[in-house]
């Protein structure tokens, strides 16, 4: 029997992307370096770049333009492609994580106050006992003057103060 045909489909995988994968490649690093330019500057200090790519992102920050940005971006993109970008995803997905977890843990503290100002004194003996540290005094005057503030129609002082008594108190039980 002849195998040579066999050899043909090893080469199969080894076939050059096409075009309009290139272009797609292309478009995912540029969107990726786009993600770079959009971090805050404390954020993006966290991301150990090489110089070019480095200095192509701080000078996108800086530009205002509309078609100079794109250009700019586009350059960014260009660079991303001498450098692994799965480090780069991996710690933008981690930033995200962090984001959506800070954002749980605000929902968490609204849902305890909004439960505080319409459930009262039952609510406050379960956060009472969840935290034994907490302040009853401060907090039932906190919600009895976000309850008159409320019924008053006035601003939500005593419940902006009461959400971030709940904040502070959850975040020193971590």
């Amino acid at each position: 029997m002849n195998t040579d045909f066999d050899d043909a489909s090893d080469n199969d995988a080894e076939a050059p992307k096409s075009k309009s994968q290139l272009k797609r490649d292309m478009h995912a690093l540029q969107e990726l370096g786009e993600e770079l330019v959009n971090l805050s500057p404390e954020q993006f200090k966290k991301f150990e770049l090489p110089e070019a790519l480095h200095d192509a992102v701080v000078e996108a920050r800086r530009i205002h333009s509309r078609g100079a940005l794109k250009r700019q971006l586009q350059y960014v993109g260009r660079m991303m492609r001498n450098v692994d970008p799965a480090p780069i995803r991996e710690k933008l997905d981690a930033l995200r994580g962090q984001s959506r977890q800070a954002a749980a843990q605000l929902h968490r503290i609204e849902r305890w106050r909004d439960r505080l100002l319409e459930e009262g004194d039952h609510i406050l003996e379960e956060l009472v006992t969840r935290y034994p540290d907490v302040d009853r005094q401060y907090l039932r005057q906190l919600v009895r003057n976000a309850s008159k503030e409320k019924l008053a129609n006035k601003a939500p002082r005593s419940a902006r103060l009461l959400f971030r008594y709940l904040r502070e108190l959850m975040e020193e039980k971590k």
